[in-house]
């Protein structure tokens, strides 16, 4: 900030100007809306501890447990954020461009891609959750974390693996449906959450926000095939699964006897081999093999 205020390459002006007046009510009328839809997501994700400290014996302690579940899943979303900002420039000039079939690309391709990360890093962390709590010496308790992590992994690979419609939603005439979405998944997921949890403890808000979440991505998926003909899934996405899904099978009983800190190094590096091997070699999304002939050329390999 200093640096562009002293080389006079940032200005400030409190004049308003003719455009803002203009459509200063649509303006707030958008900005409320996004932030709405922001807050909501946002209780969304944090009810649920709320409810467990508040219902449950011990609750301060099992929200903790279920606080490291939350923590540990949040990593699979990772390259969500940056495939978010990448691709909002350019569904916004895809609209104002009316392009269709770049919106469908983008829609498609952030899909996939997010799919191949999300199964990747949820399945890498889940063959060796167990491993990880008994080597790190954590509390034993942490190890009820396993199976709410394996249902939020599989909410966030559902999140994740429908693309960025919430950002085609977002930059659309259509923005206010992002808010109405929002309050569907408010108003399934908060009662959902606390009747869960009473019958079923721990584990009845992630069983909430699975069921919750995969709602609400339905909603959107439905509203903008309805309405524009966009689909994220293709057979691709099939494929994803059913390697990721082969990959963690042939790690897990072939090294399932495997354990301690060697056992996790070896089963991250077969998974992973043969996850990355079968993704290129299926070539399950085209932005991956630019980057294969990259390190390729780097490397000197014809």
């Amino acid at each position: 900030m200093a640096y562009l205020v002293i080389t006079k390459k940032i200005h400030f002006t409190f004049t308003v100007s003719k455009v803002s007046r203009r459509y200063f009510k649509k303006i707030l009328a958008l900005c409320s809306f996004v932030y709405g839809g922001t807050l909501i997501f946002t209780i969304s994700q944090v009810f649920d501890t709320i409810v467990i400290a508040s219902l449950l014996e011990e609750g301060s302690a099992k929200a903790g447990i279920f606080g490291l579940a939350t923590i540990v899943t949040s990593i699979i979303q990772a390259p969500q954020r940056g495939i978010i900002s990448a691709s909002i420039p350019h569904l916004s000039k895809a609209w104002k461009d009316k392009n269709m079939a770049l919106l469908q690309k983008v829609y498609q391709r952030s899909s996939i891609n997010l799919l191949i990360f999300a199964c990747g890093i949820f399945l890498l962390i889940w063959l060796n959750f167990t491993d990880g709590i008994i080597t790190f010496g954590v509390k034993p308790s942490y190890l009820d974390a396993a199976w709410i992590f394996f249902l939020l992994g599989i909410t966030k690979i559902i999140d994740m693996g429908t693309g960025v419609n919430s950002q085609i939603i977002g930059t659309s005439t259509y923005w206010r449906f992002e808010l109405i979405s929002g309050v569907i998944l408010l108003s399934v997921m908060l009662p959902l959450t606390y009747i869960l949890t009473k019958q079923y403890g721990l584990i009845g808000p992630a069983i909430a926000a699975l069921i919750s979440i995969s709602i609400y991505n339905i909603i959107r998926i439905i509203f903008l095939w309805k309405k524009f003909r966009l689909f994220p899934l293709t057979i691709q996405s099939l494929y994803t699964l059913l390697l990721a899904g082969g990959c963690y099978g042939v790690c897990y009983f072939a090294l399932k006897e495997i354990h301690g800190f060697g056992g996790m190094i070896i089963r991250s590096i077969v998974f992973i081999a043969l996850y990355a091997t079968g993704v290129i070699s299926m070539k399950l999304s085209p932005d991956i093999q630019p980057v294969v002939q990259t390190i390729k050329k780097r490397l000197g390999i014809k």
